[in-house]
């Protein structure tokens, strides 16, 4: 990256990173070394919807071996499969293409925002049980590369360093301006908003430049506030902004639901969901035959399954056409707008895949005396909105 002269603003300018594994992987045990920048650009670029900016990642992955990569999470209730199987698959995504990343566990964010009625406590459970989660379906969290960071901790530890941020942050922005970035909290502008929630977004755009981070990646529904860090680089003259990687909002199960949501059952899938569950919740699902558009099963199979197996099989009788290995999704995507692919076959196909990939974290809840717990208390917890 490009040197930059110091910030002006604000006053305790210099934030370090935080406490990472200090000696990078040899060269001979790396193996980003052996890849070129636009290898390293592509596994990254996958991983978004939507990149700002394309040139300016592509030039970051040319003069760093090894950016820093932001995500957070709100600990607030059971994970459901668009929090857990996606962000495992990009987090895997990230560090293999030489991402050190850094997993905000937001949870002064959550209490801000009265998720398990504001209880610190219960907010550090939920935290705990969601890395818990994360550990058993696969995420690889042996190499060094991704790091937990819970948000009152490291605040607490450099408050002299956060909290002048994010004060500077809220005086270069109007109310109007920072309200529009309440989506970050599942709210709207139209919501009877608290005081504390009008601190968030500040806090939030804070947390990049308190992170040192390089990269931003989170889901569309995140995009205003990081947009907003891009704003206030602007602000106070730092030419090297963060680049911003949005993933997919992956949507609930039935007709017209946008984002899956853990409030309602129905539409989602959990990480510890039994395999009879699974089954009836995509027996169940919306899945219009001869339509790709809307459709959660083709969406799941495209963000969830290819990206997991690297294929998609589908057993079916000789008399309904036979077993099928698809590698695509445009492939996928033709044979069942043609009819050549019945909905009946694509959601037993899926069901099964799902089940593949969740029976490592249902058996680690199962059989580890301390994540059973975990999840047995979590469950019995109230969610709040």
């Amino acid at each position: 990256m490009e040197t930059e002269a110091p910030e002006q603003a604000p006053q305790a300018d210099g934030v370090q990173s935080l406490s990472i594994s200090e000696a990078p992987p040899s060269s001979s045990s790396n193996p980003t070394i052996q890849m070129s920048v636009e290898e390293r650009y592509q596994i990254l670029r996958s991983v978004a919807e939507e990149c700002i900016q394309e040139d300016e990642l592509r030039n970051l992955l040319a003069h760093k071996s090894e950016p820093i990569a932001y995500d957070g999470f709100e600990p607030s209730g059971r994970m459901h499969i668009a929090q857990g199987v996606m962000k495992t698959i990009n987090v895997n995504k990230m560090t293999s293409a030489g991402c050190r990343v850094k997993i905000w566990i937001a949870d002064w964010f959550a209490m801000l925002n009265n998720k398990m009625g504001g209880d610190l406590k219960k907010i550090e459970t939920v935290g705990r049980y969601l890395i818990e989660i994360w550990r058993a379906a696969g995420m690889n969290l042996d190499n060094g590369k991704v790091e937990f960071l819970w948000s009152s901790k490291e605040i607490n530890s450099k408050a002299d360093e956060y909290w002048p941020r994010v004060m500077d942050i809220a005086q270069k922005n109007n109310l109007k301006r920072i309200i529009r970035c309440s989506q970050i909290m599942g709210r709207n502008e139209q919501d009877d908003l608290t005081a504390a929630q009008i601190l968030y977004p500040c806090m939030q755009c804070a947390d990049i430049f308190f992170l040192k981070a390089d990269i931003c990646q989170l889901g569309m529904d995140q995009r205003k506030v990081n947009v907003l860090a891009r704003e206030y680089c602007d602000d106070i003259k730092k030419k090297n902004k963060p680049i911003i990687l949005s993933h997919h909002m992956l949507p609930g199960l039935q007709q017209g639901q946008e984002k899956m949501s853990k409030s309602d059952v129905s539409s989602s899938i959990f990480m510890e969901d039994e395999e009879a569950e699974v089954n009836l919740k995509i027996k169940k699902a919306y899945c219009p035959p001869n339509v790709v558009e809307g459709n959660p099963c083709m969406e799941y199979v495209k963000y969830l399954i290819l990206p997991w197996f690297n294929e998609f099989i589908v057993e079916r009788s000789e008399k309904n056409g036979g077993n099928k290995t698809f590698k695509s999704f445009e492939e996928l995507a033709a044979d069942y707008e043609s009819g050549e692919l019945h909905p009946a076959d694509l959601k037993s196909a899926l069901s099964k895949a799902l089940n593949k990939i969740l029976e490592p974290v249902r058996s680690h809840f199962k059989n580890d005396k301390t994540a059973k717990q975990l999840l047995q208390t979590v469950k019995n917890y109230r969610v709040s909105r």
